[in-house]
């Protein structure tokens, strides 16, 4: 039976050694109470010790000093299994100094391991990593020197075919944010962006005799509807109301609790963004890749869209009349709205559906998608991929490899190099004013987020979408495809390659 308790009640209830899972996405829906309280009990009692934290798509609200970030640099962490670190930029700084393990694994197949532990399976498998960074004949999932536990991913044969079995640690604890509670102790997600891995996580914590704690914005009299109850409360051990701070309506917006129109989602992006990332300028070659990928949509093609230069897609696409006629997807569970971006990422505008996490890589996983636009740090001569990994830094691979695995059309958007490009274009005429210092296109790229092998062995159709030309991958690499008007197909591109392409 659960009990409504102060969050150090709750945090009380944590042991040295437990497994915890942290039900969030990125930056949002973050139980940030619950973490903040663990981060008082350790600094005043160094306890709870030597936690491990599983989370899908990570636990940070962008900022050093709030939510976990405290305590992981305190030391109250040995081992951190994320899909994605970009809202944690202490937690980033400190794994790469060795301070703790710590492991990058696709947020999909986070997702459906512990689906798997719920059921009482331990693991579960997939097609998606196999020939990329955390196959463990490549480099596995550690992201420093001294993670070098073999026990998460394992290549195994079925029916002589070739998967990989990812395998969590048991879950002992589950940290969930919730809208509200009934007095029945269930959990509603009315006001919340997305439910993530809510559900699958509490029952794996109560299949291992563990703990689920619930942060909610308030307490209800009446009961939820039966279908808005996403955790049923014979699940929940202790309850914290912390009433949440006020949202402006741009944010509201995006809960799903008022509709908006197709014709408004426009205005709604330029609140938004002035509530998360400010105005930010897209570089001209930004806008030049954009307005091209945009060209690939076709009518009730369902897409995904990744952050960064891919962003400007949609701007095109209504642009060009398309935007009304596709269905845009996000990680996180939503379909049939407008993604958000900035500090927001993983919410949706005016969504049509929002479910688990889970289902949502099942359609990802096995081809569901029509067409994925994602960015692109390098590319290799093979047509390989690293989008996850820079030079001393790394943001995690998210839901990169489970997008990009089976998608029959995939394209990468990317400047042709970086650090100090400029461009001008009139009309469709593209000239290059000065090329950047950094290379895009390598020989070999630093690590592997995209197996052009597989990619190839699968059937499918991959566009590398520059501000100058557009390379398609073949069985022998890359082939050039198109050049822009004005472009020099020698001087702007064959002589900055660092490799033969076919012309």
């Amino acid at each position: 039976m659960y009990r409504i308790m102060t969050a150090e009640e709750a945090i009380s209830l944590i042991r040295d050694g437990d497994c915890i899972c942290v039900n969030s996405f990125v930056g949002i829906e973050n139980p940030v109470e619950l973490h903040e309280a663990l981060g008082r009990r350790y600094q005043q009692t160094h306890s709870p010790k030597h936690l491990t934290i599983v989370s899908s798509a990570g636990f940070g609200v962008w900022e050093e000093d709030r939510s976990a970030e405290g305590y992981i640099r305190a030391g109250a962490v040995d081992r951190l299994i994320c899909g994605h670190f970009g809202a944690m930029p202490s937690t980033k700084k400190i794994i790469l100094e060795n301070r703790f393990e710590a492991y990058n694994l696709p947020l999909g197949c986070i997702s459906h391991a512990i689906r798997a532990q719920a059921g009482g399976l331990p693991g579960a498998l997939s097609k998606v990593g196999l020939d990329i960074f955390v196959d463990p004949r490549r480099e596995g999932p550690g992201i420093n020197p001294i993670s070098t536990d073999s026990s998460f991913v394992k290549v195994v044969e079925v029916d002589g075919e070739e998967f990989l079995y990812y395998k969590l640690p048991r879950i002992t604890v589950a940290l969930i944010k919730g809208t509200a509670a009934d007095r029945k102790g269930n959990i509603s997600f009315d006001d919340m962006y997305m439910s993530g891995d809510a559900l699958s996580i509490c029952q794996a914590a109560k299949s291992n005799n563990g703990i689920v704690i619930v942060q909610v914005d308030r307490i209800v009299d009446m009961p939820s509807r039966p279908r808005n109850a996403i955790i049923p409360g014979c699940l929940v051990d202790a309850i914290v109301v912390q009433p949440p701070e006020p949202r402006p309506e741009a944010l509201q917006a995006l809960t799903g609790s008022f509709e908006i129109r197709y014709e408004d989602w426009n205005d709604w992006t330029e609140k938004l963004e002035t509530q998360t990332s400010g105005h930010r300028q897209r570089s001209l070659a930004s806008h030049i890749i954009g307005r091209r990928a945009a060209r690939e949509l076709r009518q009730e093609d369902i897409v995904n869209i990744g952050i960064g230069i891919p962003e400007t897609i949609s701007a095109y696409a209504r642009e060009n009349g398309m935007l009304d006629h596709i269905t845009l997807t996000v990680e996180s569970g939503g379909i049939g709205g407008f993604p958000a971006s900035g500090k927001v990422f993983g919410a949706m505008i005016g969504a049509a559906s929002v479910y688990d996490m889970a289902n949502q890589f099942d359609l990802y996983n096995h081809g569901g998608l029509d067409i994925c636009f994602m960015g692109a740090l390098e590319v290799d001569r093979h047509g390989n991929v690293n989008a996850h990994r820079g030079p001393g830094t790394y943001a995690g691979i998210g839901g990169f490899a489970n997008i990009t695995a089976r998608t029959p059309t995939v394209v990468f958007c990317l400047t042709f190099n970086t650090k100090g490009l400029e461009v001008s274009c009139e009309g469709e005429t593209v000239t290059i004013v000065q090329n950047g210092t950094v290379p895009k296109f390598v020989r070999d790229v630093r690590s592997v987020s995209f197996s052009a092998r597989n990619a190839v062995a699968n059937g499918q159709r991959v566009l590398y979408v520059t501000e100058r030309c557009v390379f398609i991958l073949t069985a022998r690499g890359l082939k050039l495809l198109e050049v822009y008007p004005g472009v020099d197909v020698q001087q702007d591109i064959l002589s900055l390659l660092p490799f033969e392409v076919e012309v």
